[in-house]
């Protein structure tokens, strides 16, 4: 049986801190691993290549990020600088999908 895992304040050991961040980074793959089949998604049904990047998208999805980090009370800037590189990894993601169809 695996001890549970704790919420962040209820920690009281590196050893349950540890246990969830290790949780909570298997839920983030998880998550991103949804993302990029909305990536693969795009990239299907996209017409042309020159569509898959979207500059007033990426603004968008950023700022949408940046706000939802103000809401929840986290850095802003790390989370801007972590989107930004979602964005651009995904990018290149959907590139690679879209010459692939």
């Amino acid at each position: 049986m695996t001890d549970p895992i704790l919420p962040g304040p209820d920690c009281t050991t590196m050893t349950e801190v540890r246990a969830g961040v290790d949780a909570l980074d298997r839920e983030l793959v998880a998550l991103l691993a949804r993302r990029f089949a909305y990536m693969d998604a795009a990239a299907r049904i996209k017409p042309e290549r020159g569509a898959v990047r979207d500059e007033a998208r990426k603004t968008q999805v950023i700022g949408n990020a940046c706000a939802a980090a103000r809401a929840a009370g986290v850095p802003e800037a790390v989370v801007a600088d972590l989107w930004e590189r979602l964005v651009e990894a995904s990018i290149a993601y959907e590139l690679a999908a879209f010459d692939r169809r």
